[in-house]
C-alpha cells in the first residue's frame, strides 16, 4: 500500500463497461510528513475520497481485482481507504 493525497479527477465521456460505475481519480505518493514524493497515478476511487483527501492505495492488478471481487476489470490502481489521521511514534 502507499500513502497518497488525491489531486484531481478524471472524467471521461468513454469508459470501461466495468468501471462506469467508479470514479477515476488522479494521485500522488506522499511521504509521512505529506510531502509529495512521486509521479502521479490514476486509481480507480472504491471510498468516496475527494480532492485533498489522504488516501491509501493498492498497485497491484491482481490485487485490485481481488479487492474489487471482479477479475474481468482491466484495473491496476485502487483507492482502498481514506486516512483520517496519522501518527508517527519516534522512539526515545
Amino acid at each position: 500500500m502507499t500513502l497518497c493525497k488525491v489531486t484531481g479527477t478524471i472524467v471521461s465521456t468513454q469508459k470501461n463497461e466495468t468501471l462506469k460505475q467508479y470514479k477515476t481519480l488522479i494521485v500522488q505518493p506522499i511521504n509521512l510528513n505529506g510531502k509529495f514524493i512521486g509521479r502521479d497515478v490514476l486509481a480507480i476511487d472504491t471510498v468516496d475520497a475527494g480532492v485533498g483527501d489522504t488516501v491509501l492505495i493498492i498497485q497491484e492488478g491482481a490485487g485490485a481485482q481481488q479487492a474489487l471481487k471482479r477479475k474481468d476489470m482491466p484495473v491496476h490502481t485502487i483507492v482502498v481507504a481514506v486516512v483520517d489521521g496519522l501518527e508517527i511514534a519516534l522512539e526515545k
